[in-house]
């Protein structure tokens, strides 16, 4: 199921309504973080989630209930029993469904107010400018490479900032990629690492999607340092954070001619 995109140009530049007393009274708790400049800014942005799994389940319900104005969901696989322990925004109910529309019904009713759009596409050269092209920000929620590459290509390309989260047991990685700014995910990850159905904790993408949600809302209401050029890793198991200081590779096929 994929509906019909605004063109970039209305989806980037897009005015929103002005915010309601019920918007005042929805998002009273974090209105001091940033304002209603900030939360028009959230309303007036649309974000793309590329997966509807478990990163893709905290993302998308965090950025749905801060009031990020459309939510566009990507994903073209179907709900299975192995998901439920951490892709928490597919129930029983929803096994054999197509996961971006699970995620549909979900995020309409976490937050009424919010546009939720979906394609059960596959991710591919051919289709990612028709699928991502609008958007202000990319979540990468995703689970293999050649996708995640394919997406980095394009999202640095077109100049749209790319919020990449992994997870692998206990253990989660997290960048913020500013095209022509920082280092792209092909500058960190030049070969693709091919990983089937790995081992993962629930709780390990509520971290990692939690901060992958963050930091989309702080690059889209201009508040906080983002993780630019820096790598974010989470070891659940020592409960431990590290950071590395990553850079842009000259030579980089996807970002070097920026």
């Amino acid at each position: 199921m994929t509906t019909t995109k605004r063109s970039k140009g209305e989806a980037r530049g897009a005015a929103a309504a002005p915010l309601t007393e019920s918007n005042l009274g929805r998002y009273a708790r974090q209105l001091p973080l940033f304002g209603e400049t900030g939360q028009e800014k959230l309303k007036r942005a649309t974000v793309t989630i590329a997966g509807a799994g478990g990163l893709g389940s905290v993302s998308a319900a965090y950025l749905a209930v801060a009031g990020v104005g459309r939510l566009q969901i990507i994903d073209d696989d179907r709900v299975e029993r192995s998901n439920l322990n951490r892709q928490i925004l597919h129930w029983d109910r929803d096994l054999g469904k197509a996961k971006a529309v699970s995620f549909l019904e979900k995020l309409t009713q976490l937050n009424p107010t919010v546009e939720v759009v979906v394609s059960t596409q596959r991710i591919s050269a051919e289709n990612v400018a028709e699928l991502v092209g609008d958007s202000n920000a990319v979540v990468d929620a995703l689970d293999n490479f050649q996708t995640r590459l394919i997406l980095n290509r394009f999202a640095v390309g077109e100049r749209i900032p790319f919020f990449h989260g992994g997870v692998y047991g206990f253990e989660g990685q997290v960048t913020t990629v500013l095209p022509g700014q920082s280092a792209c995910l092909r500058c960190i990850f030049p070969e693709e690492h091919p990983v089937q159905a790995p081992p993962v904790l629930g709780a390990t993408c509520a971290v990692i999607g939690g901060i992958q949600a963050t930091e989309v809302v702080k690059y889209l209401t201009g508040v906080g340092t983002l993780l630019a050029n820096r790598l974010l890793l989470w070891d659940g198991v020592d409960g431990r954070v590290d950071e590395f200081a990553i850079a842009r590779n000259p030579a980089c096929p996807d970002c070097g001619q920026l």
